[in-house]
């Protein structure tokens, strides 16, 4: 007992819960729990009137241009490569995310697609979007006497 693994029971116990949920249980919880590998959310949205700011963090860009954004409708894309690498030094531990960064963010409103800002500062990249306002906000309709 005394070489045991401490953790050894806990092995058994995954294999009894795997044949009771069988494996299409555990396939279908994994993405909701958190990897390592993915970045944490790293964001806020603040929302102000007919205004958001959405304030994503990225350490590491090495130039604007190796982030991008997308607008649709109610939707909000970021693409960003980020690359620490210090040259002369092997990576011993990483708890800052480095390599391909891709989120997609559902917007609380409709946005304009030609009135949005993007600055980069100090890690933090601010996207500043504005409600999408219809023109005319309802349209009548026009009930037509049907013939019996």
């Amino acid at each position: 007992m005394a070489n045991e693994h401490p953790f050894t029971p806990f092995s058994d116990w995954t294999k009894h819960w795997q044949q009771f949920f069988q494996n299409d249980f555990w396939g279908n919880i994994q993405p909701l729990l958190r990897s390592s590998h993915q970045p944490s959310s790293g964001m806020n949205i603040y929302k102000k009137d007919n205004e958001l700011l959405v304030v994503v963090s990225l350490p590491g860009l090495e130039k604007s241009e190796d982030a991008e954004v997308y607008v649709s409708y109610k939707t909000l894309e970021i693409k960003a490569t980020i690359n620490l690498n210090f040259q002369g030094f092997d990576l011993v531990e990483e708890g800052i995310f480095q390599g391909r960064f891709e989120k997609t963010i559902p917007l609380p409103f409709p946005v304009k697609d030609d009135r949005i800002e993007a600055t980069y500062h100090n890690g933090l990249l601010f996207i500043h979007l504005h409600r999408l306002i219809p023109e005319e906000p309802k349209k009548k309709i026009v009930i037509k006497k049907s013939e019996p």
